[in-house]
């Protein structure tokens, strides 16, 4: 089992520094750069560009991607490519677990970036910029390559991954249409997009839509306690990153160390049961999911409920 290291620690770890924000549109370029990474989430074969597929101005869906083995197209509209397995198979229809679909409400979307995502501070979380430049300090050893933000929700750390120029794909990943959807109005609003470097994408985090060895990061800001099955996300995880590759998340973290503040933990406690989200995790369970799912050198930063931890996959 490999040795873990990790601090736990009441200042946030210092990072690299503000790098700033970007958006960028969905377009035929950016998937041509980044269709060696995606994969039919049947069969995980290489999917094909349709050409002509692509019209920003145009509502009507079209098929953007295909497999030549399944023969099964994905669509795209205005915002993002749908890269699920009920979209590939329409006859399939998967029940996802409360803590995913209350996400998929059109309202949630909208008060995410706009006051939810501020109250993580109760619980430790060090702040947005804060934690993007901490992320960053992991995901060193794979600058220049491609990074997966899954759960991505409103964008917040694809837009800023983007901006920071350190990747040459960034690929937002939600479940959530209306996330994906509030995601490109903010991305619409920026201004001095560049077209070349992010795309929008709806998938399941048990069934990615990537080739096996592809991924070279994968970051999930306050994601995974919404994920219905976590060995089954990070048995996945593990198979798309290539050899090297990061993973890096946050979470919250309710055992005995936070957080101080009773009246946030009762909160915690309770928004957690209501939603049946998939917390409270320990420190040496996180350790133990990335281990069982074959990936090795967990390390971490802890404050309070918040938790960041970081795996990599075996060269």
């Amino acid at each position: 089992m490999p040795n873990s290291v990790g601090r736990e620690t009441s200042e946030p770890m210092p990072g690299i520094g503000f790098l700033g924000w970007a958006v960028l549109g969905l377009n035929e370029n950016v998937v041509k750069t980044g269709e060696d990474i995606f994969a039919c989430v049947i069969c995980y074969n290489p999917l094909t560009l349709v050409e002509d597929s692509f019209s920003m101005k145009k509502s009507a869906v079209k098929p953007n991607l295909e497999c030549s083995t399944c023969k099964i197209s994905y669509f795209s509209d205005e915002a993002y490519i749908d890269l699920t397995v009920s979209r590939a198979a329409k006859v399939h229809s998967k029940w996802m677990a409360i803590s995913t679909e209350i996400f998929r409400n059109s309202l949630f979307p909208f008060i995410y970036e706009r006051g939810y995502r501020n109250l993580f501070k109760y619980a430790g979380f060090p702040g947005l910029q804060k934690e993007a430049e901490m992320a960053m300090e992991y995901l060193k050893p794979v600058l220049g390559g491609n990074i997966v933000d899954a759960s991505c929700g409103s964008g917040l750390f694809s837009r800023w991954f983007t901006k920071s120029g350190m990747f040459s794909l960034v690929v937002a990943l939600d479940f959530s249409e209306h996330m994906l959807r509030q995601c490109y109005e903010f991305i619409s609003q920026e201004k001095g997009i560049s077209e070349e470097k992010l795309v929008l994408v709806r998938a399941d985090i048990s069934r990615l839509p990537f080739a096996s060895n592809s991924v070279d990061a994968l970051h999930a800001g306050a994601g995974i306690h919404c994920w219905p099955s976590h060995s089954a996300a990070f048995s996945e995880i593990s198979r798309v990153l290539r050899p090297g590759g990061v993973f890096v998340a946050t979470t919250f973290v309710l055992d005995g160390n936070s957080p101080d503040n009773p009246v946030a933990r009762i909160i915690l406690q309770g928004v957690a049961k209501f939603l049946r989200f998939q917390f409270p995790f320990s420190k040496l369970e996180l350790e133990d999911l990335c281990r069982t799912c074959g990936m090795v050198g967990y390390t971490y930063v802890r404050n309070g409920a918040f938790i960041m931890f970081s795996a990599t996959k075996p060269t």
